[in-house]
């Protein structure tokens, strides 16, 4: 029989729905989800927090990773159970962190609440207790399980406001799926740096390009109020060209700033040489972020920084 942690945070698969709305109670329904003799699967399981996922801070982020460093140990794996506007920024800050390989972290959450018609939340909790107790999930990282769907913490993105196959991989395709009896998988993970941190802090604002991009909100940003600053720019990796002039100030100033694509798919890269193309951009220190979404490339940056990167080695890790 595997022993599971159960970590629940909050979030609509804890919530239900009243006159219209869907709210937060005193009550986790999924404390009182029954498996059957068939799961083999003995739960311990701690409310944690109770936090709307648009609540949770990177703070929040750490004290889950905390409770998990502590007690992950004398488990077979563990299952978050999490609001879903959040979940993969949580779920990629933990699989950045150092947690042990041989112990599998499933997130999982819910599109509708625990009294709606058609509520998902049992069953993708039932599902990620699954795949959480599974042998083959060693060594994958931590995952994020909806809608029979198996995906990499590094690249899910939730896709929709609220169809129940919300979260998707662009480019990559999930890492497996669940049948009725058994977890398929398709892919493996990528190796990954790992962190252990004991406290973040940090402001990194994400600023999107648009077309006619100039100042704007760019003129407000000071180096002395913020510690870097992610860009979502255009196409491959590119920017109209009166928006570079403030940010090449920053990094003068010595703020980093990063660099990932606003395209759901592909890769950010410096490959056009025109004024503002991602060329200039990357010689004037831009970095370019490989396949992430802008919020997760925020956190990236923002570990980076708080475990004491700097120079080349920042560099390095951010382009990496």
């Amino acid at each position: 029989m595997k022993k599971i942690l159960v970590i629940h945070t909050g979030g609509t698969i804890s919530m239900h729905e009243e006159d219209g709305q869907i709210l937060p109670g005193d009550i986790n329904p999924m404390t009182h989800v029954h498996l059957t003799s068939h799961d083999d699967i003995e739960i311990s399981s701690i409310d944690l927090l109770n936090l709307p996922s648009p609540h949770i801070t990177p703070q929040h982020m750490l004290i889950i990773y905390q409770e998990l460093k502590l007690k992950l140990p004398y488990f077979d794996g563990a299952v978050i159970t999490h609001g879903t506007d959040t979940l993969e920024e949580t779920a990629y800050f933990l699989d950045t962190l150092a947690l042990p390989d041989d112990k599998p972290v499933v997130l999982t959450g819910a599109m509708r609440s625990s009294n709606e018609l058609g509520s998902d939340g049992v069953y993708n909790y039932r599902s990620a207790l699954r795949v959480a107790a599974d042998d083959k999930a060693v060594g994958k990282g931590v995952l994020v399980v909806m809608n029979d769907e198996i995906h990499a913490a590094k690249y899910v993105t939730k896709t929709h406001t609220t169809n129940v196959s919300t979260f998707q991989t662009p480019t990559h395709g999930p890492l497996g799926l669940l049948t009725k009896h058994d977890c398929l998988y398709f892919q493996t993970a990528e190796a990954r740096v790992r962190f252990d941190l004991s406290e973040i802090t940090g402001t990194i604002p994400i600023i999107k390009a648009y077309a006619g991009m100039g100042a704007g909100i760019l003129v407000l940003l000071d180096s002395e109020h913020i510690d870097g600053l992610v860009i979502e720019a255009l196409g491959a990796g590119n920017l109209p060209p009166d928006a570079v002039p403030y940010l090449t100030n920053l990094i003068a100033n010595g703020t980093p700033v990063i660099l990932v694509s606003r395209c759901f798919n592909g890769i950010a890269e410096a490959v056009y040489g025109y004024e503002g193309g991602g060329v200039s951009l990357a010689q004037s220190g831009v970095m370019f972020v490989k396949e992430l979404n802008s919020q997760k490339a925020r956190l990236k940056l923002l570990i980076a920084l708080n475990s004491g990167l700097t120079g080349q080695a920042l560099k390095a890790y951010i382009e990496g």
